[in-house]
């Protein structure tokens, strides 16, 4: 035997103790009250591996059953079901100890590391709902998170301050298919999405703006009808993005179609574009002002983009998301720096 008695100690002992003593029976002995006080998770959902560990670890059903806090005749019913299942015989019988034989052995290892592993999720997924530090999955557009998304961040985790963040930057549908995964909780996107297995809120507007080269003859103007742009080449993001579904829309609105000379996936980038003298964008303002370009008002068709925060309709929120959600919920208005 090789076993050292004390290796798998810490799967049963002072890590996610939870009070199972409601859940009533245990094992496959439906007879027998499991008399449970305190002990893992792994024990709560993994009861018979549990069990088969904690015997292989004392050689000894009855010391195995005081750790377990069970009865041993229970436990030791449990192990011979267990062996009875699998067609094997996992322990050696000497009088009141056991040893494992050489199948056991193998089915040791795997055990442990199927506990080992149970317990890690176990510990990860409970963590990520505490309410006090547990994690957002939050998705975002590009053009939001060189300042929008920071100060939402920093504001909110002053009251927050051990909450994690998993951010995501991306494109409005591949966000809303993010959503749809389980794989974010939260999303600010634009336009603000209609879809029946969504919720959508609209939080705040942005005013787009032509920026056109600094030397173009529309630079010196502070101020621009769209039409008058009419016969320039557009540098756009691509399609899918909701940013060049609102440029398609407001060129639509001012009667004209646009030229597309150039597509991309960043707004930055078309930014140097148009410094380069390759066209001219529709664009939210910059975070910081960027050489080469001028930035004109748009006075007609009224050119904005609405931001709005999305999940996924009935899908539970954890505390931190719920608090999250809350906190965005409450800067309407707000959201966008002045």
């Amino acid at each position: 035997m090789t076993h050292d008695p004390s290796s798998r100690a810490s799967l049963l002992q002072g890590r996610n103790r939870k009070d199972i003593a409601q859940l009533g029976r245990l094992g496959p002995d439906a007879g027998e009250p499991a008399e449970l006080g305190t002990d893992s998770w792994v024990l709560t959902l993994a009861p018979r591996l549990a069990q088969f560990a904690a015997v292989a670890r004392h050689e000894h059903v009855t010391r195995a059953a005081q750790e377990l806090g069970m009865p041993q005749p229970t436990l030791s019913r449990a192990i011979v079901r267990l062996e009875d299942d699998l067609g094997v015989a996992l322990f050696a019988r000497h009088g009141r100890t056991l040893s494992l034989t050489p199948a056991g052995r193998a089915f040791l290892a795997s055990t442990e590391r199927a506990l080992t592993d149970l317990e890690r999720a176990t510990e990860s997924v409970r963590a990520d709902v505490d309410p006090a530090a547990g994690k957002v999955a939050f998705g975002f557009l590009h053009t939001l998170g060189s300042e929008t998304v920071p100060g939402l961040i920093r504001s909110f985790r002053a009251d927050h301050p051990r909450v994690r963040f998993q951010l995501v930057q991306n494109y409005g549908e591949a966000m809303i298919e993010r959503l749809r995964a389980g794989d974010l909780d939260l999303c600010l996107t634009s336009p603000v999405p209609d879809y029946p297995d969504l919720v959508a809120r609209r939080l705040d507007e942005q005013k787009l703006r032509l920026v056109v080269p600094d030397d173009h003859p529309l630079a010196a103007r502070k101020r621009v009808r769209l039409a008058e742009a009419a016969g320039e080449l557009f540098v756009t993001l691509e399609p899918g993005y909701g940013l060049r579904r609102i440029t398609d829309a407001l060129c639509t609105e001012a009667g004209f179609t646009p030229r597309i000379a150039f597509e991309g996936e960043e707004a930055e980038t078309l930014r140097g574009l148009v410094a380069a003298g390759l066209g001219v964008a529709l664009l939210p303002p910059p975070a910081v002002p960027r050489p080469g370009v001028a930035e004109l008002t748009v006075t007609a068709p009224r050119a904005v983009r609405e931001i709005g925060v999305a999940w996924l309709d009935g899908h539970p929120d954890t505390p931190p998301v719920a608090a999250f959600k809350k906190f965005l919920l409450s800067r309407r208005g707000r959201l966008l720096p002045r």
